[in-house]
């Protein structure tokens, strides 16, 4: 094949169609369980996270929140996946071998994301949040007190989450969404020096943790014990005024390991002796394989 600027176009449109039926085709969970922030610049600041707003009883002059002496920042970080075509290749006309190569690769930018959030899982026991703590811990400081987002046991760990306001319990803080890039300019470096031209994906952004309040995690037994006394847990979340928060557990975030007593809980009509389930319905259930 004759290598011209019509050829390296045909070939561009060609690996961009790949990506992009890939990208739109892939499974993705991370929007039931975090937030996409819009960011502007190389950092964003979340020291608003340390206030609740809350409409009170305007009485004399209006109570003015000060924003918590907390300071939390996500920096974007750049992301990328590349492939190399071989100048041989575009002369033989053996182009095929890369499609699945730029499929792939749409696939990987479509799921990049829920790798991050859910990787945030895990990290939870040992990754700050706004207040200084864990997110997941035994002692967020309020109003003069320890209060625990992180149930004791040993077991497979098990997540329950409000979701339902407007900010999740996790933060995906988008600065450039996935875009599909090309260096395909016979005359670079890369094609003299190496026979080699260059397309990939480029994305820049950051995740983080959002109100810890909206999240528990427990490593005992997902059963009908455990599972309520986390609801109630939640539920029972004040804040510095000792006013609750309101909060109502939605999702029950769980690995493909936990997905058998998930489903006994939530969607069985019966328990294991028969009886009526009281759970049912309670939640809806989430099971991520990037947990696993």
């Amino acid at each position: 094949m004759l290598l011209n600027q019509a050829v390296l176009e045909a070939l561009n449109t060609s690996l961009q169609a790949h990506f992009r039926n890939a990208f739109d085709g892939a499974p993705s969970q991370w929007a039931k369980v975090a937030t996409l922030v819009p960011s502007g610049g190389k950092v964003n600041d979340y020291t608003w996270l340390g206030k609740f707003p809350r409409l009170r009883e305007w009485i004399g002059d209006k109570a003015v929140d000060s924003l918590a002496a907390h300071r939390y920042t996500l920096e974007n970080k750049d992301y990328e996946a590349t492939i190399e075509v071989d100048r041989n290749d575009l002369e033989d006309d053996n182009l095929g071998i890369y499609a699945p190569m730029a499929q792939e690769m749409g696939y990987s930018a479509r799921t990049f994301p829920d790798e991050n959030v859910f990787a945030l899982f895990a990290a939870g026991t040992s990754n700050l949040c706004y207040d200084g703590q864990y997110f997941f811990d035994t002692d967020h400081p309020v109003a003069g007190s320890g209060v625990s987002n992180n149930g004791a046991g040993s077991g497979t760990a098990w997540y329950l989450l409000c979701t339902s306001r407007p900010l999740k319990p996790l933060i995906y803080q988008q600065r450039k969404a996935p875009e599909f890039v090309r260096q395909d300019d016979p005359q670079s470096d890369n094609v003299f020096m190496r026979k080699k031209f260059l397309y990939g994906v480029e994305a820049r952004g950051n995740f983080g943790y959002g109100f810890w309040q909206m999240a528990y995690r427990s490593a005992q037994t997902l059963d009908a014990t455990y599972y309520p006394a986390a609801r109630a847990a939640m539920m029972a979340y004040k804040d510095d005024q000792g006013r609750p928060l309101g909060l109502i557990p939605n999702l029950l975030v769980v690995p493909p390991s936990l997905e058998g007593a998930g489903r006994a809980l939530l969607v069985n009509d019966r328990d294991d002796a028969g009886a009526s389930n009281p759970w049912r319905g309670s939640a809806d259930l989430l099971v991520v394989p990037w947990l696993a």
